[in-house]
């Protein structure tokens, strides 16, 4: 061995040492800045003598090239789900039937991504993500980006291990701070920016992001082992970062008692958790209990309620939205809620806010909604001030000065001018979004740029930018221009189905617009359409037919379409089936597909005579399913529905 090769192998074990000890053991030996030189000398090194290259080199956590896909993987262990208990009581019952005298692993249930490491002669050949626990996306070089995941492991037979992806709550804070001053939209929580970040097509993406990783299973291995919790001590031997909060224990008190000191410490730890895992400690007990079709018997997910915490209620502000409605928003007291810091909450209405007594100075309690909007549950009625008033709201709206109004029957109340300015940016981002005309390119922060400088005054304005006007704007050069002209005028010839649900009149949404137009000819047929001949539609109710009518009553609107049409806009329904292939069959999507959203594979679906559905029942045919599919695709399975595969899928439409 040359002093080069000794130089580049000593550099590659220190830096595998010094990793180790500042992403699994919490205890650096080195400061960064120690560490980024002894990197950098390495990566000279390698460059300079590729002939000495190593697929386990510390260097490789930086990302390589990026991907035009990721390539499906077959798991060889099943990465199957768990069922969720919501109470003691249905705790209890698990543990009665699964056998009370037997052991259980208690552990944290870490709220990420799950995926599958597998590794040969103790070098990291293959990571993938969970997909839908049978077939799953091959990240390796996405994975090799997590500074938790060893590359070579001292264990030299084969090994396969599961563990959850996640990011922790700094990495979160700092990367929604740097998307919120780009202008670009901030992740819901932690969980959704760590899937996001591990399915980047380029891995030095991933590798700015700082994913970590909790292991929690052994999935395969040539050794054999009797206890779960041998398992996790062997792998820790081994460099994984293993799940931290983890106890064998037995009987229900004792388990009970774990799974509430669990949930006592959610707010102080650095990661998020979304409950609590029991599982048989016994391997060979696991066997006997065996598995559904969908989740073992041996095992279950306790999840705990949502976070509902106090705060104080600083302000009401409104916001006035596409369709006119003004939304009553709560200016909070910061503070942090299932995984994010929280300042704004809804309101809903004025019903709402009367309903529930809500006043500004309150202390009121917040939660997320499905863990992602955050909303006002009550009021700590103890803690009022004396010179609490109620709140009322204007009789003008906050943006135009023109009054507004409320619908017989509804809730909500409504600007009454439809070229209300602060309504004007949010109509033209609906308008060109992907179920509406689907403008790529015509985002929030272009429509802000285009509605500020004057360029579009209402919707048909923007059917007459012109490429030498938007070279103009900031971030907008002449080949992005070029670009938006050419999808601005692709739009035109999408239909009037897409036209009508891009036109944001309230209660119209892309299912009813389908339903709407494939009973009139002519967007120009609804200036005289009659309630009864709406309300004739099976998706179209009396609100919806009013809604229909008020808006295509309005003097501004026959100058929108007008002005559309002159400028080639295609208002016609163009018959949208053009073949018969799936005719008869109903479909269910569920998951993220490799290369097409929902949405463009629920139009194939109809465009070949099939039907989409958004439940799964007897009655459904197939379930199109993608990577992170949830229930649907478990209650397919149940039912023994045929699963198929974006891949499958485009077979059947040949």
């Amino acid at each position: 061995m040359d002093k080069t090769e000794e130089k580049i192998k000593e550099l590659r074990k220190m830096l595998e040492y010094h990793a180790k000890k500042y992403y699994v053991d919490d205890s650096p030996e080195i400061s960064d800045f120690e560490y980024d030189r002894l990197f950098r000398e390495l990566q000279d090194l390698e460059a300079a003598h590729p002939e000495y290259d190593d697929p386990g080199s510390p260097t490789k956590r930086v990302g390589g090239a990026a991907l035009d896909k990721f390539e499906k993987v077959e798991h060889a262990y099943r990465l199957g789900s768990l069922t969720d208990v919501f109470s003691f009581d249905e705790l209890k019952s698990f543990i009665d039937s699964a056998g009370p005298g037997d052991e259980y692993s208690v552990e944290a249930k870490i709220d990420g991504l799950s995926v599958a490491l597998r590794y040969e002669d103790g070098v990291l050949v293959r990571g993938a993500t969970r997909g839908n626990g049978i077939v799953g996306e091959d990240v390796t070089e996405n994975l090799k980006t997590v500074g938790s995941i060893p590359l070579k492991i001292p264990y030299k037979g084969m090994l396969e291990v599961r563990g959850e992806v996640y990011m922790p709550r700094a990495s979160f804070d700092k990367l929604n701070a740097q998307r919120e001053k780009n202008g670009e939209a901030l992740f819901a929580n932690p969980r959704n920016a760590a899937a996001g970040s591990l399915r980047q097509l380029d891995s030095k993406i991933t590798a700015k992001r700082g994913l970590d990783i909790f292991v929690f299973n052994l999935q395969g291995c040539d050794r054999k082992f009797e206890k779960h919790d041998e398992t996790i001590a062997f792998l820790r031997e081994q460099g994984f970062h293993v799940i931290q909060l983890i106890k064998t224990l037995k009987g229900f008190e004792a388990i009970k008692d774990m799974i509430t000191e669990i949930g006592d410490l959610r707010d102080s730890l650095p990661y998020d958790i979304d409950g609590a895992v029991v599982k048989e400690n016994l391997l060979s007990r696991r066997n006997e209990l065996g598995e559904t079709a969908s989740v073992p018997k041996w095992a279950v997910a306790y999840k705990y309620p949502p976070e509902n915490k106090p705060t104080k209620l600083l302000d009401v502000i409104l916001q006035v939205g596409r369709t006119g409605v003004l939304t009553p928003n709560a200016v909070l007291e910061p503070l942090r809620l299932a995984g994010t810091k929280v300042s704004r909450a809804t309101l809903h209405n004025m019903d709402f806010i009367r309903q529930k007594d809500i006043r500004i100075g309150d202390t009121v309690f917040v939660q997320k909604a499905g863990d992602i909007i955050p909303e006002i549950t009550g009021v700590d009625l103890k803690k009022r001030s004396e010179n609490a008033l109620p709140y009322e709201f204007p009789k003008v709206c906050p943006s135009c000065g023109e009054p507004v109004e409320r619908e017989p029957g509804e809730a909500a109340l409504y600007c009454t001018n439809p070229s209300c300015p602060a309504q004007l940016v949010r109509y033209v981002t609906y308008f060109a979004s992907r179920p509406a005309m689907d403008i790529e390119g015509m985002g929030e922060a272009l429509a802000e740029q285009l509605c500020a400088c004057g360029l579009i005054r209402n919707i048909s304005d923007i059917y007459e930018l012109k490429s030498e006007d938007l070279e103009k704007l900031d971030r907008m050069g002449k080949k992005s221009a070029t670009n938006l002209v050419n999808a601005i005028n692709e739009s035109k010839g999408r239909g009037a189905a897409r036209l009508l649900c891009a036109l944001g009149i309230r209660q119209v949404g892309e299912k009813a617009a389908k339903a709407i137009m494939s009973r009139f000819d002519d967007i120009e047929d609804l200036f005289t359409a009659t309630e009864e001949e709406l309300t004739a539609i099976e998706d179209v109710g009396e609100i919806t037919a009013r809604s229909i009518i008020h808006f295509f009553r309005h003097p501004q609107t026959r100058d929108i379409i007008d002005t559309m049409v002159e400028r080639g806009v295609v208002t016609r329904s163009a018959g949208t089936v053009t073949g018969d292939v799936l005719s008869g069959l109903t479909f269910v999507l569920t998951g993220t597909l490799p290369t097409m959203t929902r949405q463009e594979a629920s139009s194939l679906v109809e465009s070949n005579g099939g039907k989409v559905s958004s439940s799964v029942s007897k009655k459904t045919d197939y379930v199109l399913a993608g990577s992170d599919a949830g229930s649907k695709l478990t209650k397919a399975q149940t039912l023994g529905i045929k699963i198929i595969s974006e891949e499958q899928f485009r077979e059947m439409l040949k």
